[in-house]
Formats: structure tokens, C-alpha cells, sequence
């Protein structure tokens, strides 16, 4: 053992110290430097083979030089072990503020089923969803929407007001007569849906409480023939291209000319069943021109300025759909009992 030996290990353990990036390098590295069959511990070895005085001073030099490239090669796993920790970290960081990827629990009520549909189709039109409160300020739930003081739909017996003055909205019109209230710049498209309030007897095809959907759309140049094109397009969506559809004259206190839409019976095609009390034809929807005196009220009675507006209970169409005689099983807790329609059945 010379010392031009123990200078050319450590020339060659500086070197594979300074190519080594990684832990399992090192973990080599170590083997080969440290190792029981490295050439330090031959040199070790070969000590006993020495006089007492060279012995000694040799092992001097070689435990001092073996110490030093022991600790040079401890701080460089360190370093390199944090390198590859941080690294692990990073790639498998998680941003704990992001929204959960929990799988959805359980399932959507019918009703919820059927809105999100309805809804989906109004938006290929353009339509914008909006909501509103469900104990609404008469103002917006009657006299913005031309229904004055005498109105039957004000009477106690028919609508539920609460003691501070507030009342349950009896439609999701309401939402309409807030958007005009924000004096939105044209055109304005919304959707809405929800639940309304109506004061009535509770039987199989009657609730106090069901849902409804609502669109409108104020414009300039709109006339009949776009609320007709908008419905028919809207069903055809919902039932498909061969359902077939008739209007017919209605009234409404917000609407002038306001219509009503019926499609063929989806039970018998038009032949006549329990569904459709044996006439063939199913009511569906409400429509109409938007009154001038509603579009007076928020200052859109403009020349050419018009609007359109519809509207359909979800409650009915969810039952219509499902085949139920009594809209009462919508709402209790036991949906196993729904067999639930796919588009192309609808």
C-alpha cells in the first residue's frame, strides 16, 4: 500500500461522486468504494502484514483519508435524496383549495332529471339560465307582471303570503320581471325554473307546491312566428321530430296574443287514453307575446321592441314521461319505483 494508491482511489471516488444524480447510483457507488470487497478494505487488510511502526502510520493516513471520502459521500446522498423527495413531492402534489373529485352519491329526483333536459335544450337557442327568490316581493310576482290589485290570483285563497308581506311565488315569472328590472341591454334570453306556490286542494293531480320553467326573449322584430318556431323546436326536442303540436288561444295577464301549445298524446299517439282523458291531445305549454304594459313597466316599450315568453310545469311533463297517475309519488323518497326514459324513448 503506497500512497499514490490510496491518491488514485480518491481520484476516482471524487469523479463517480460528481456523476452520480441519483440514490440508486450512489447505493453503487458505495458498494464499490466502501464495500467489503473494495479496495479500502483490501489496503485495511494488508495492514497486519506490516512492522508495528509502519503499520501505525500508515493507518494514520489511510483512516483520516477514508473519514474525509465518508463524509464527502454521506453529504452527497443527503443532498441528492432531498433532490428526489422534492421531486416525488411536486409530481404527486395535490392542490388542496381545488373543488373534491368525490363520485356522485345517489341520483336526481325525476323532476331534476327532467328540468336539467328541458334546460339543456333551451340553451342550444341561447338561452341563459337565471333564478330568483321563492318568497318574492309582490311587486315582482304581481304588479310588474300586469296583474293588479283585484286579480283573483291575489286572493288569500289562491296564493300564500307570509307576515312580513312577502309572498310564495305563484310562477317563475317572477324571475322574469327581476332580469327586466336590471334594464339588461337587448337581446335578452333567459331560462328559469323552480318551485311556485299555488293555494290549492291537495289530490292526485295537485300539489300546494310543484315546478315549473319559464324562458323569455325581448328583442327587436320579433312576432308570433318566433314564438311558434322557438315552441316547435323546443318539443321536437324534448318528444321528438314526429310529436306533433297544435296552438290555441289563451289568456294570460302578462302575455297579448297569449297561446296555448298541445302535443299528441306520447301514450296512444293521438288514439285516445286514460292520459289524455281519451281526447288524443296533452296541454303542455303557456305562451305568449310579452304585454306592452309589462314591457311599459321597465322601459322597454320601444318601437320594434317585442318579447316572447313560455312556459311548462316540470312536475306534469316529469309524470307525462313516466307513465304516474299520481304526480304526489314525484316527491317521496322511494324513486326505486321510477323507471326513467331515454331520449330517443321521449
Amino acid at each position: 500500500m503506497s500512497v499514490t494508491a490510496i491518491e488514485e482511489i480518491t481520484r476516482q471516488f471524487e469523479i463517480a461522486l460528481r456523476e452520480a444524480g441519483t440514490v440508486a447510483q450512489l447505493d453503487a457507488m458505495r458498494l464499490k468504494f466502501f464495500g467489503k470487497r473494495s479496495e479500502f478494505k483490501a489496503m485495511f487488510r494488508a495492514l497486519g502484514g506490516l512492522e508495528p511502526e509502519e503499520r501505525k502510520a500508515k493507518a494514520v493516513v489511510l483512516n483520516a483519508e477514508f473519514d474525509r471520502l465518508e463524509r464527502e459521500f454521506a453529504a452527497r446522498l443527503a443532498e441528492v435524496g432531498r433532490q428526489e423527495s422534492e421531486a416525488r413531492w411536486r409530481a404527486e402534489a395535490v392542490d388542496i383549495t381545488l373543488p373534491g373529485l368525490a363520485p356522485r352519491r345517489g341520483a336526481w329526483n325525476p323532476v331534476t332529471e327532467v328540468e336539467q333536459r328541458c334546460l339543456a335544450v333551451l340553451r342550444q337557442l341561447g338561452f341563459e339560465f337565471r333564478s330568483g327568490p321563492e318568497a318574492e316581493d309582490p311587486y315582482y310576482n304581481f304588479d310588474a307582471l300586469n296583474i293588479p290589485a283585484h286579480h283573483p290570483a291575489r286572493d288569500l285563497q289562491d296564493t300564500f303570503w307570509l307576515d312580513t308581506g312577502a309572498v310564495l311565488r305563484s310562477h317563475t315569472t317572477t324571475v322574469q320581471a327581476r332580469v327586466l328590472a336590471g334594464k339588461p341591454a337587448l337581446p335578452i334570453k333567459v331560462a328559469s325554473a323552480g318551485r311556485v306556490y299555488r293555494n290549492e286542494a291537495v289530490d292526485a293531480t295537485h300539489l300546494a307546491m310543484f315546478h315549473q320553467l319559464e324562458g323569455f326573449w325581448v328583442d327587436n322584430g320579433l312576432s308570433l312566428a318566433d314564438l311558434k318556431g322557438v315552441l316547435a323546436f323546443v318539443v321536437r326536442e324534448l318528444y321528438g321530430p314526429k310529436a306533433r303540436i297544435r296552438f290555441k288561444p289563451k289568456y294570460y295577464p302578462y302575455t297579448e296574443p297569449s297561446v296555448g301549445l298541445d302535443i299528441s298524446c306520447t301514450r296512444c299517439g293521438g288514439d285516445g287514453c286514460d292520459a289524455c282523458h281519451r281526447v288524443g291531445w296533452v296541454t303542455l305549454m303557456g305562451a305568449g307575446m310579452i304585454h306592452p304594459n309589462v314591457l311599459r313597466e321597465f322601459g322597454y316599450d320601444r318601437p320594434g321592441v317585442r318579447g316572447l315568453a313560455f312556459g311548462w310545469g316540470l312536475t306534469r311533463m316529469t309524470a307525462q314521461w313516466l307513465g304516474l297517475s299520481k304526480i304526489r309519488q314525484l316527491y317521496e323518497v322511494k324513486q326505486r319505483q321510477f323507471q326513467y326514459l331515454d331520449r330517443e324513448q321521449m
